[in-house]
């Protein structure tokens, strides 16, 4: 709201992880409690442990599948699985703060003047490049498909602005 009675416009970028909570990698989790956290000794034993010897099976109708094993994900349902999966993301954070851009969740805006448009998608962009290059070393996948673009901002900063559809 400050951005838009300052006649700025807010490009804001929503991004959706595929799959997020089932690709989570138990090496590299582990790797991020240890040099990122510094878990260590039992208390790293016990998260090895804890997401270790994992199956899945599928139950459909009267028929159940074999066990099969689970290597990655964090276990749904529990409490641990929601702080596994925000630690292995809280990093993220430095990839927005490098790009003077501003993150919340899944949405990453910045803000610019009308005319100025092209340097803020431009900036959003490099980001969002960065990004994906980090969700690869994390074996997480942005959803292109769902990602989507939103301009924020008064009536007539809109109308200024010659890089938005109207």
């Amino acid at each position: 709201m400050r951005a838009a009675d300052r006649g700025q416009l807010t490009p804001l970028v929503l991004l959706d992880l595929s799959s997020a909570f089932d690709t989570v990698d138990h090496d590299c989790l582990l790797s991020v409690l240890k040099n990122r956290f510094s878990v260590d000794g039992p208390a790293l034993d016990w998260f090895q442990s804890y997401l270790s010897d994992r199956s899945q099976t599928v139950i459909a109708a009267n028929s159940k599948s074999d066990p099969v094993p689970v290597n990655c994900s964090v276990p749904q349902g529990s409490v641990l699985g929601p702080v596994q999966f925000i630690a292995y993301t809280e990093d993220v954070t430095e990839l927005f703060h490098k790009h003077h851009l501003f993150a919340d969740d899944k949405q990453v805006y910045t803000h610019v003047l009308p005319g100025e448009e092209a340097a803020g998608l431009h900036k959003l962009a490099s980001c969002i490049s960065e990004l994906q290059t980090w969700c690869a070393s994390r074996c997480l996948q942005l959803n292109a498909a769902k990602t989507e673009l939103i301009w924020f901002s008064s009536r007539a900063a809109l109308q200024k602005s010659s890089a938005i559809d109207h």
